[in-house]
């Protein structure tokens, strides 16, 4: 698994950090990002909501999210 830490950053970095990560990885492999910024949170599921890709996102603590991205 590849965590990638983006906790204070802002947009686009995250979701260009999850996109060159996913691009690395193999089917079954998962990429997890986490992030303390909403609009964060809503662009990486907006960008990965697509077929052969398992999402899933947990709001671990009020306002930190967990998105794990897996290469079906």
């Amino acid at each position: 698994m590849i965590e990638i830490d983006c906790l204070g950053e802002m947009c686009p970095i995250p979701l260009l950090k999850a996109k060159e990560a996913f691009k690395t990885i193999q089917s079954g492999e998962t990429v997890k990002i986490i992030t303390d910024h909403s609009c964060v949170h809503q662009n990486i599921l907006d960008h990965f909501n697509r077929s052969k890709i398992s999402i899933e996102d947990d709001e671990v603590i009020n306002g930190v999210w967990e998105i794990i991205i897996t290469k079906l």
